[in-house]
């Protein structure tokens, strides 16, 4: 059997209980959509992360972002930090791609929302990239269009398929074939167990920087092809997607969304200047009515400050988890200009040989 994942290759990260699929599909009521499109010079697509099964725009989640390096092209999370709310899915492809998606996503919020701009106000579109046009993806192609976004919309598919698939397809990570990363774990508090997870689009790192699992894989493999990657500067970047049922505010999602930096940087990354790294957190307790109600006093669920630790330490062992997971499952790319990303499985047979 081809192993897919990093656990499949005995790399374990954390002490926490994973989820069923070890993936956001674990959160309940998350959901996603998928378009690849590979061939030859073509290696981008769109991916989807439906937060909800019913309508985000009628019953908005609480939301949070947190910017580590602001090199990045993305739509819609300046009102989602104001308000700590997302209304629509999130949709993730390349950085040139995101005015198209943006469009798309308004146009499938529209048609499923009548009063969007009429009896009520406009919605918040919310699109994130990275930038797969540096070596795999002739970028300039501009192929993404609103069909393909809206394909990917429509689709709500329980599982989500990583490594070089969707807005991952082109993606690069650590000098090697990145792309779609996912993890989970469950976490108990009292007498309940809430699940958090994380989707990573991975499109960041130098090679002799790579870490998996305390190794330093990354310069054992400049060593073995005697490259010179190490003159290579950090210019990419990693979207990060958190989900989790736990109750919270948007400033206690905000701060989890910050401890996903330590999870990136065990893998080795240092945030380059030229990258854009980002991270978004959603929870699908405490949904918020989009029109008020008539008692506009609400009562809601939120975790106490001191019982946080464990969804911080869930956040940092699903963002290194999901990163490891999209380096292994991503098969060995072909691009533009006769380039190539290897896989870092095919690598780890050459490590461990």
């Amino acid at each position: 059997m081809t192993t897919r994942n990093a656990r499949d290759h005995g790399i374990t990260t954390g002490t926490l209980e994973t989820g069923p699929t070890n993936s956001l599909a674990d959160v309940p009521g998350v959901s996603f959509g998928q378009v690849t499109l590979s061939n030859g010079p073509v290696q981008t697509g769109v991916t989807v992360i439906h937060p909800t099964e019913d309508s985000a725009f009628e019953r908005k989640c609480i939301a949070a972002c947190h910017v580590i390096n602001g090199f990045g092209k993305s739509v819609g999370l300046m009102q989602l930090s104001e308000l700590g709310q997302l209304e629509t899915p999130i949709v993730l492809t390349n950085t040139l791609s995101v005015g198209t998606a943006s469009t798309a996503l308004v146009r499938h919020m529209l048609a499923g929302h009548p009063a969007i701009g009429d009896t009520t106000g406009t919605v918040n579109p919310v699109v994130m990239e990275c930038n797969d046009g540096a070596y795999l993806n002739d970028i300039r192609g501009l192929h993404v269009t609103e069909d393909h976004v809206l394909k990917a919309l429509q689709q709500h598919v329980a599982t989500l398929e990583q490594g070089a698939r969707g807005a991952g397809t082109g993606m690069s990570c650590y000098g090697l074939k990145g792309g779609i990363g996912s993890a989970s774990r469950r976490v108990p508090l009292a007498d309940r167990t809430f699940t958090l997870g994380a989707a990573t689009l991975c499109n960041m790192g130098r090679l002799p920087n790579l870490i998996v699992g305390g190794r330093p894989v990354g310069a054992e493999i400049v060593a073995l092809e005697n490259s010179k990657a190490g003159a290579v500067a950090e210019l990419g970047s990693i979207i990060i997607i958190l989900g989790t049922n736990a109750p919270l505010t948007a400033r206690q999602m905000e701060r989890i969304c910050k401890r996903a930096t330590a999870g990136l940087a065990r893998t080795g990354t240092q945030f380059g200047s030229g990258s854009g790294d980002v991270v978004l957190g959603f929870t699908t307790a405490n949904r918020q009515p989009h029109s008020a109600p008539s008692n506009p006093v609400m009562a809601v669920e939120m975790l106490h400050e001191e019982s946080l630790d464990g969804l911080f330490s869930a956040t940092i062992e699903v963002v290194e988890e999901a990163i490891l997971n999209a380096l292994f499952a991503a098969e060995t790319t072909h691009g533009k200009q006769g380039r190539s990303r290897k896989s870092l499985s095919d690598w780890w047979k050459e490590l461990e040989a």
